[in-house]
């Protein structure tokens, strides 16, 4: 039988990586592929998680692995190993091993169902707890945002993840821009302001701090109750002292959330960092909410509705937006802002939001009820072909190790035979995987 090509994206069921052994996939985010595995000489110690780099030598996992060595914590996940991966053609791909956990991102937990405020309290607590627990033994995680943190089935259990951005003493400096890694709208407005300020010097450089991470979890607590991001600075703020601007971020005009979880999202979105508190004293804030806010904070967090605005009004408002993203934009085409603008949360499907490096906790999540194909079946049953590709899968024209099915390129598996289980489908009598393209950069840049 024809064999193909072998890369980090593509691994087959059995793959041996070090000392494990690929039993299931999970996905991709910007510069690792997540796949289950168990211990070769353990099959009953359970499922972990493999991350795999993307690109040989990729230096940013020996820094995930560093830091997550550092920290332990209950919502942080464990590191179990770590290795390099050397495929058939001789290229060596970083790994690191930690915990399984099933469960989907905060963004598409909060999309599932309805949640209320004390819900949102109890998560938040616990991803500020590990941004403390990170801050503690002098690292920043430098990519906090919705689709990073990993909420577990029960809705109970929220893990940060994706340490690959972070940064500790000691660490080697990895990109040269001049703005943190991470996703452009989580960026605090003392790093925006330091862009906009040195926009015209190329060997600037902005040192991301405690400070920025908490500002990030307190835009991920606004995305989460309102579903979208709050108006982008303009030009005339970025030049503006700290404090002398007018509060954007008042997510109570959005959504109907009890008025301690807005007050604590407005002091974490705070124009003074040392007005935000550090994550401990956030932590500690966020689980005495939980505990005092009474019943208003159980209700489910629901929308305001929209007011008429008169049309004189409306073109006003579209006329001022315009004018605060063309300051950036011709930032942006001078080649100082090394970013990736994101539309309206209502234009795009939730998961395809947020496109820095997000990861491990894209990766793990349960599959959504989307275009990404039927649910998966539990035993010995086969899952049948998909009608359409799912999303991120390669489309034809196909490689010639692949087949074209329904629109979509796929992998026979060797040596296999139904019932595929739920990783696999079956066509024709045989087993295929789904092949995927392998992801974007992501923004904080390639080194």
């Amino acid at each position: 039988m024809e064999t193909f090509p072998v890369e980090p994206v593509s691994l087959l069921l059995g793959t041996q990586v070090g000392a494990w052994r690929v039993v299931g996939r999970g996905g991709h985010g910007s510069y690792g592929m997540v796949y289950r595995v168990e211990p070769v000489d353990d099959s009953a110690a359970g499922s972990f998680a493999l991350k795999l780099a993307l690109r040989p030598d990729d230096p940013r996992f020996e820094r995930e692995s560093e830091l997550l060595s550092r920290v332990n914590h209950p919502h942080v996940p464990r590191l179990y190993g770590q290795g390099v991966w050397v495929s058939p053609g001789g290229a060596s791909f970083p790994y690191v091993v930690m915990e399984w956990v099933p469960g989907v991102t905060l963004y598409d937990w909060a999309a599932r169902s309805p949640f209320s405020s004390l819900q949102a309290f109890r998560l938040l607590a616990q991803v500020a707890r590990a941004l403390a627990a990170t801050h503690a033994v002098g690292g920043v995680h430098r990519d906090v945002k919705g689709n990073n943190v990993l909420v577990n089935s029960e809705g109970a259990r929220a893990l940060l993840m994706d340490f690959g951005s972070g940064c500790y003493p000691g660490a080697k400096r990895l990109t040269w821009q001049s703005g943190p890694p991470g996703t452009f709208q989580y960026w605090s407005p003392e790093a925006l302001r330091f862009q906009w300020r040195f926009r015209f010097q190329s060997d600037a450089h902005y040192e991301a701090g405690p400070a920025d991470d908490v500002y990030a979890l307190g835009m991920t607590a606004y995305r989460l109750v309102t579903g979208r991001y709050p108006p982008p600075l303009s030009p005339e703020a970025l030049e503006a002292a700290p404090g002398q601007r007018p509060s954007q971020a008042r997510p109570e005009q959005v959504a109907r959330v009890s008025p301690e979880l807005a007050a604590l999202i407005r002091r974490m979105l705070s124009d003074i960092p040392s007005e935000r508190g550090s994550a401990a004293e956030i932590a500690q804030a966020l689980e005495h909410a939980a505990e005092t806010a009474g019943r208003r904070a159980s209700r489910p967090i629901a929308a305001r509705k929209k007011r008429a605005v008169p049309k004189r009004m409306a073109w006003l408002g579209r006329w001022r937006t315009g004018v605060a993203w063309l300051g950036w934009g011709a930032a942006v085409s001078l080649g100082v802002l090394q970013v990736e603008v994101e539309l309206p949360w209502f234009q795009l499907p939730w998961d395809a939001e947020d496109g820095g490096t997000a990861g491990l906790a894209q990766a793990v999540r349960s599959s959504a009820k989307k275009s990404e194909g039927p649910e998966p079946q539990r035993g010995g049953i086969s899952r049948e072909m998909p009608k359409g590709p799912f999303l991120g899968q390669r489309k034809p024209p196909c490689k010639s190790h692949e087949v074209e099915v329904n629109g979509g390129c796929w992998l026979a598996l060797q040596d296999k035979r139904p019932p595929c289980g739920e990783e696999t489908f079956v066509w024709k009598g045989s087993c295929y995987w789904p092949s995927f393209l392998p992801p974007r950069p992501e923004t904080s840049g390639w080194p």
